[in-house]
């Protein structure tokens, strides 16, 4: 078997020709095979055919002898009759056996016919001839034992001599013809069929070969044209002239190759151009071709389902799984510019949402034109200049070099993409750039129209006037506040403020002075509170302060804190300086209500027991209808 596998494999390497004059011979030789093997196989049966009818018709000369013998008187001449016989050509021996009945008659007779051996014994005992083949000295002899049965037709017959019951066996006859000279001329004739079948066989065998040979011309320069296009090389062309089928095959090939090298060479031109990729003079057309396909088709499907993302953290939550997972960059950063306020805040570092920034200077997220690709639009390579940024920072000592790049959004920058590489591999990020700066560009659309998105929705949340947060925020964030605080099993503290006798101010002053004390007092209160609070401005000159986490006598003294900084305000206006006071009103939750609306309802009551008690001063509610304590009056 493993031979046969051997002999396979060595199969596939032999050439188209080899393989056809090996087919040819093979047939050649089975058909000489099978004709020998018929031929001799049907000398055999005709020369046994033949010699049997040779026996019976020796056999009936010598019965027919003997019968005259008998009739004319002279049968012991017999023998003499049988040997002349023998010398027959080709008949070695002839020799008559008596069968019982006639020995009974008339005696056992000659000799050499009282010698019977084992088949004349079966011949005699069942009247029916027997014939045999055999070898002596190296050469076929056949032998043939006949019976002479009694029978009373003709005249004379064998009843008028013999006294015995018709179709008794009288006698029989060996007779052993030598077939060396049928042999010899079935040999010959075996050579010269031979011969002609190896003359035939060697004569298609060239002609074949001959005629074959196109094909296998034009197959060999099949295969090395389509191995060239397989490279990217369309240029390989069959050189043959004829005029046939295989003449077409090499003509309609070579004006495929050629529609291939001007079409394709056209499109990987095309495509390079739209991914801004350069396509080199020995690169794989074919190979870089599909590739860049491969990736429009990934940038596709990547644009649709960044289209769908609800915000813009998932846009830049997926851009960096596809820098991580497809492009196997592990370390990169990805910047968001506020070009309005000079700022960059790192949005993904390494994979990480809001991480701090790991690899550039924190100067830049303060100050972000000291960002060079920031600051000029062009993408920062220092694959061959590692000085070429200064803010650029390695914090782990690696061998690494960075390419930034800038990702437009309407003509500013909108975001700085900075990759970070092992040295050793910066030539393969080369490579790669142009299907990154792809994905880069396509996202630079949904990535602008999403922070355009939440800058509107942050804006339709935000009191224009004094920028805390409005009503309308309280409105979408009450909810996850609520969630947040029964999760946590804490309290929050709920402050109502209003600015004492603020009519007055635009009644007297005007409502541009009016802004101006809004905008003074706003800040004063939001200086004072910690970051995981809210300040929100409730209406008119009325405001909210949410206090998280708040226990025992936290929120009350909070609020004392805020009304004694607004108390030392001096505001600054046309005409002079004012200085004006907050009254509070406080509640618990969820120790004052089972809402947030239904506790900001109790400090508002709260609030207005502070108007009514004379002003600048914080009132907490309580169930009863009295205050809890007054942290200050006026």
């Amino acid at each position: 078997m493993s031979e046969t596998r051997f002999l396979l494999a060595k199969l596939k390497h032999i050439g188209l020709k080899t393989k056809t004059t090996l087919l040819i011979l093979g047939l050649s030789g089975a058909l000489m095979v099978v004709l020998i093997s018929v031929s001799l196989f049907s000398f055999r049966q005709f020369s046994i055919a033949t010699a049997q009818e040779q026996v019976r018709s020796l056999a009936e000369v010598v019965r027919v002898s003997l019968t005259e013998s008998m009739i004319n008187g002279v049968i012991q001449n017999r023998e003499n009759f049988l040997i002349r016989l023998a010398e027959v050509e080709g008949l070695l021996q002839a020799r008559v056996v008596r069968g019982p009945e006639v020995i009974r008659q008339f005696g056992p007779g000659l000799d050499a016919e009282q010698k019977i051996d084992d088949v004349e014994q079966e011949v005699l005992f069942s009247g029916e001839a027997s014939f045999s083949l055999s070898n002596e000295f190296d050469a076929p002899v056949f032998r043939g034992t006949v019976p002479f049965v009694a029978s009373n037709r003709g005249t004379p017959n064998c009843l008028a001599c013999h006294q015995v019951a018709n179709r008794t066996v009288l006698g029989a006859i060996t007779i052993k013809l030598s077939l060396a000279q049928i042999q010899s001329k079935a040999l010959l004739t075996m050579l010269a069929m031979t011969g002609v079948v190896a003359f035939f066989a060697i004569f298609f065998t060239w002609l074949f070969r001959s005629q074959i040979h196109a094909v296998v011309t034009t197959a060999q320069g099949v295969q090395g044209v389509v191995a060239r296009a397989r490279d990217g090389d369309f240029s390989g062309r069959i050189e043959y002239s004829g005029h046939d089928e295989v003449g077409q095959i090499a003509q309609d090939l070579n004006t495929l190759m050629g529609h291939l090298q001007k079409s394709l060479g056209t499109i990987s031109q095309d495509v390079a151009k739209l991914m801004q990729y350069k396509v080199e003079g020995n690169t794989n057309l074919l190979s870089v071709t599909t590739d860049i396909v491969d990736i429009l088709v990934e940038v596709s499907q990547f644009k649709q389902s960044i289209e769908e993302d609800h915000n813009k953290l998932e846009v830049y939550s997926r851009l960096s799984r596809i820098l991580t997972d497809q492009f196997g960059i592990k370390r990169f950063t990805l910047y968001e510019v506020a070009a309005s306020h000079n700022h960059m805040k790192a949005m993904v570092v390494d994979g990480q949402m809001d991480a701090p920034c790991g690899w550039c200077q924190p100067e830049i997220l303060f100050q972000a034109d000291l960002c060079r690709a920031q600051r000029t639009g062009h993408m920062i390579d220092s694959t061959g200049h590692p000085h070429l940024c200064n803010q650029f920072r390695n914090p782990l000592d690696l061998n690494l070099v960075h390419i930034c790049i800038p990702v437009i959004h309407s003509g500013a920058v909108g975001n700085v993409v900075q990759l970070l590489i092992e040295a050793s591999h910066a030539s393969l990020m080369q490579r790669m750039l142009p299907f990154v700066q792809v994905y880069l560009r396509e996202s630079a659309s949904v990535v602008e129209a999403r922070r355009l998105m939440d800058t509107l929705r942050e804006s339709a949340l935000r009191d224009p006037m004094t920028g805390l947060h409005n009503r309308r925020f309280l409105e979408e964030y009450v909810d996850t506040l609520v969630a947040s605080t029964k999760r946590n099993r804490s309290q929050l503290t709920i402050l109502m403020l209003d600015i004492d006798h603020f009519k007055q101010v635009n009644d007297t002053f005007g409502h541009e002075a009016g802004d101006i004390v809004l905008k003074t007092v706003s800040k004063a209160i939001a200086d004072q509170i910690r970051s995981s609070d809210l300040v929100i401005r409730y209406g008119g000159e009325e405001f909210m302060v949410i206090l998280q986490e708040t226990e025992g006598f936290f929120g009350p003294r909070m609020a004392e804190k805020i009304r004694l900084a607004v108390e030392k305000l001096k505001i600054p206006i046309s005409g002079g300086v004012l200085r004006k006071t907050l009254s509070i009103g406080l509640a618990r939750f969820p120790q004052n209500g089972e809402s947030i609306w239904e506790v900001a309802k109790h400090a508002d009551s709260a609030l207005y027991q502070a108007k009514e008690g004379g002003r600048n001063r914080v009132i907490a509610y309580s169930r009863g209808g009295g205050d809890e304590g007054e942290e200050g009056e006026a």
